[in-house]
């Protein structure tokens, strides 16, 4: 998961609006969202190779997604797989503050994460590379519009305010599922002078400063819409890709939440 932009206590008939684009190789075996046989509650598609998911919601009413931290390889075998992160959220009933407590303590089992959770009242941001981790531990998240690429929470990368301005200007309109994936769909790149300096190299830096990616080995695979409505309803739409970008599917998914989480 590469770029993920939400409203949270913005719009009045929505407390929670999240768009989101998944980025990786096309090779890696994936299942796209669906309720998931072995876990029956949770909403969510799954990294074949490792098993976790980089985002899902669950029938409680509990939403959760992932994305890595840009940075050097670091290749440690002993990492346990960032995709277990949302899962492990979702299969709880642990509140989003007191998991990201938890993360802390294993900060260090993992490569660099970022980490969205929200059991149902409360939103909450959690890093293992937030510089002062051990002390800040996680943040709690305030009425706003925001987004998350591969670097700290909302900081500032092209694309991130790019998504930001086009989610906050359909805010002011009546919600059109259609306009809010072609936010998601923007294969604009950044400028040269825009582009931030990961280590990763020019080239690479160009072709991921977009929201949407395209290439033939790498880019986005999935386009998640979800919204929480007032009447304790949550509708999850995907999109997914192959190749370059060609559409190869999309479900829908909307269900009542089985418990009462706004209360």
């Amino acid at each position: 998961m590469c770029l993920i932009v939400f409203a949270y206590q913005v719009h009045p008939d929505y407390p929670l609006i999240v768009l989101a684009n998944r980025d990786e190789f096309y090779q890696r075996p994936t299942r796209a969202a669906q309720f998931w046989p072995e876990t029956p509650t949770i909403l969510a598609g799954k990294d074949l190779q490792s098993g976790g998911t980089w985002l899902g919601v669950s029938k409680a009413g509990r939403f959760a997604a992932v994305t890595n931290f840009r940075e050097k390889k670091t290749n440690n075998s002993l990492f346990k797989s960032r995709g277990e992160i949302p899962i492990n959220f979702l299969s709880s009933e642990i509140s989003s503050e007191q998991y990201c407590q938890n993360l802390v303590d294993q900060s260090e089992q993992y490569d660099g994460y970022n980490a969205l959770l929200f059991d149902g009242k409360k939103l909450c941001y959690a890093s293992n590379k937030i510089t002062n981790y051990k002390t800040e531990k996680h943040q709690m998240i305030k009425p706003g519009v925001y987004g998350i690429s591969n670097h700290l929470f909302d900081t500032p990368w092209p694309k991130v305010l790019r998504s930001k301005k086009a989610l906050q200007k359909q805010l002011t309109q009546p919600v059109d599922i259609k306009k809010l994936f072609t936010i998601l769909a923007d294969d604009t790149k950044a400028q040269d002078h825009e582009l931030p300096d990961t280590g990763i190299g020019f080239e690479f830096e160009q072709l991921l400063s977009s929201c949407f990616i395209k290439s033939p080995q790498y880019g986005t695979r999935s386009s998640t819409i979800i919204l929480y409505n007032k009447e304790k309803q949550i509708q999850f739409y995907e999109r997914c890709f192959g190749v370059e970008g060609i559409f190869s599917g999309e479900k829908t998914y909307e269900f009542i939440i089985e418990k009462d989480v706004y209360e």
